[in-house]
């Protein structure tokens, strides 16, 4: 008999075993991806638990649940690591922290932390982190101190910004200029910088006070006090910083120097002071 070569069969019949290879393979190829994507569910799952969840909810209930059972497994704090401080007042930043050494470390909020702590006066920015197994980690950015304020008799210490840093130990920072009046610390930076670029007339004053939240006046170590135009500081110390390198006029026993208007100058002697004409007494006729 002739050989007779049989082709594959396409009948319906064989469709059946085809489809379940190619579903297996399909199986096989799709295991990887859906592990892939059970992990990283549970993953972010997790990540919800730990850093979100108001009190009450139900995802800070179970957020405790969980911390409680990594607490049993060892994971607790162990450390609180403090960078960058140097003025806010220790006491406060832990209370403001609000972890102790031994307390569940996955219970910890870091962004209610960060919160509390940027309330703090010195702080003008904070970074936690949570590094397990039981490090806390705080950086502080904090706010520098600028000029010291004066109102209605007390004293704080402002930020270049004119934002309030403390009103405690403000006797610590002595050597940073005094600023007095209403409105005084938002305006202070501006005629501080001014006064550095006049480092001789700097040297003389001992205050500036804001006079009507419009303008400033200076008060020398002598007792002057020199009265500045509104809007035109800058203008008026180099006029001034001409006139005494010219005339020596701040060496004078001057109650007022009047800046105010650019096309004159107007001063008031101190009551006290005396020419050398006036304080010699009369000569008197020989008898």
């Amino acid at each position: 008999m002739p050989n007779v070569t049989r082709r594959p069969s396409n009948s319906v019949n064989d469709r059946p075993g085809r489809l379940k290879i190619l579903l297996r393979r399909g199986k096989r190829r799709l295991r990887p991806i859906a592990w892939a994507a059970f992990g990283l569910a549970v993953v972010l799952f997790g990540y919800g638990l730990i850093h979100s969840g108001a009190p009450g909810s139900w995802f800070a209930s179970v957020r405790a649940r969980l911390a409680a059972v990594a607490a049993l497994g060892g994971m607790r704090v162990t450390d609180v690591v403090i960078e960058g401080r140097a003025n806010t007042p220790e006491p406060l930043l832990r209370a403001a922290i609000g972890v102790s050494r031994g307390d569940p470390i996955l219970g910890f909020s870091v962004s209610d932390a960060r919160q509390r702590i940027e309330t703090l006066t010195w702080v003008e920015h904070a970074t936690v982190e949570r590094r397990l197994p039981g490090t806390i980690v705080v950086k502080l950015d904090e706010r520098r101190p600028f000029a010291v304020w004066q109102y209605q008799g007390k004293f704080a210490l402002i930020d270049r910004d004119g934002q309030l840093v403390a009103n405690q130990d403000v006797s610590l920072f002595h050597h940073l200029p005094l600023v007095v009046g209403a409105g005084a610390p938002q305006r202070a930076a501006a005629l501080l910088d001014a006064l550095a670029a006049h480092p001789a007339l700097q040297a003389r004053v001992i205050a500036a006070v804001r006079v009507g939240e419009r303008r400033w006046n200076l008060r020398l170590n002598t007792g002057t006090d020199v009265l500045l135009p509104e809007g035109h500081e800058v203008a008026a110390l180099d006029r001034l910083t001409q006139l005494q390198q010219d005339h020596a006029l701040l060496d004078r026993p001057l109650q007022v120097v009047d800046l105010r208007l650019p096309d004159r100058l107007v001063v008031r002697p101190r009551p006290d002071a005396r020419t050398d004409a006036s304080a010699t007494p009369p000569a008197r006729n020989p008898t």
